[in-house]
């Protein structure tokens, strides 16, 4: 999603605060800014520090990948890695039926060419979710660490991008690296979890007014409540304790934002 351009912290800025968890006082006035009506599409969005460059497909596509939310094989080598998030469109409203065709390196920094390992498609449920299981990728020569996607609202052009790891050494090397393609990543059970939400180029239709995020899947978590630091909550199952007082919104449900909470 689109930072906010020229209004101080931008998004950018606090999705990389959380994901190496820093302290949060000035991440709540973008927090509040997060709640704008209006995004720009990513990847095709300025925060007022610099244009967002091309995200290119690479040598290794294949069309017609199957159709699957896991990538995993029995016996696949490497860190399992879970990553989730929602599609919207530039008027805020969840996209239902969005195709995410993804596809990577497997543990080595290979990629199959000759069969579909590491290749799967899906589409975004009700409410704009999706959830893609997989296997954090290798490095391969001249790049850092990242997975491939396409994206494609009904009736409406591809979005091609990439989506990258915080704290690689090779973020600052590799000359397609995009901070504003950042996955959330944190440490969970068996392996690794990651969150990520796509803008897309769709308007909203007339009449349609700005949607937020569905509710949580249970737990005493809800928006739009003052929570002071020390603070317990449960989501999902997870009891998490809140590290900075603010007042929650639609987006920063607890796993997603470990700034703000942390897992007891």
């Amino acid at each position: 999603m689109a930072d906010e351009p020229n209004g101080g912290v931008t998004r950018k800025s606090l999705l990389k605060a959380a994901a190496i968890a820093v302290p949060v006082p000035l991440l709540l006035g973008a927090v509040a800014r997060a709640q704008a009506a209006s995004l720009e599409p990513t990847p095709l969005c300025d925060d007022g520090d610099d244009d967002t460059p091309p995200q290119i497909e690479g040598p290794y596509f294949k069309p017609s990948s199957p159709q699957r939310t896991s990538l995993l094989d029995p016996g696949m080598p490497g860190t399992r890695l879970t990553v989730s998030g929602y599609v919207f469109g530039t008027g805020c409203q969840p996209l239902t039926g969005v195709l995410l065709d993804f596809w990577q390196a497997d543990n080595s920094g290979a990629y199959d060419m000759s069969g579909y390992k590491l290749r799967g498609h899906q589409y975004t449920g009700a409410g704009g979710a999706f959830t893609l299981t997989t296997v954090v990728p290798g490095l391969y020569p001249g790049r850092t660490r990242h997975i491939h996607v396409k994206a494609q609202a009904p009736n409406r052009p591809v979005l091609t991008t990439q989506l990258y790891f915080p704290g690689e050494p090779r973020n600052s090397t590799d000359s397609l690296y995009d901070a504003r393609l950042l996955m959330n990543v944190r440490s969970g059970s068996g392996g690794r979890e990651a969150s990520f939400d796509f803008v897309l180029d769709v308007p909203a239709g007339p009449g349609t007014p700005p949607t937020s995020r569905p509710p949580a899947p249970g737990g005493t978590w809800a928006p739009n409540t003052a929570y002071p630091a020390g603070a317990q909550v449960t989501y999902g199952g997870v009891t998490y304790r809140c590290l900075q007082g603010h007042t929650s919104m639609a987006g920063w449900e607890p796993p997603n934002v470990p700034a703000l909470w942390q897992r007891v």
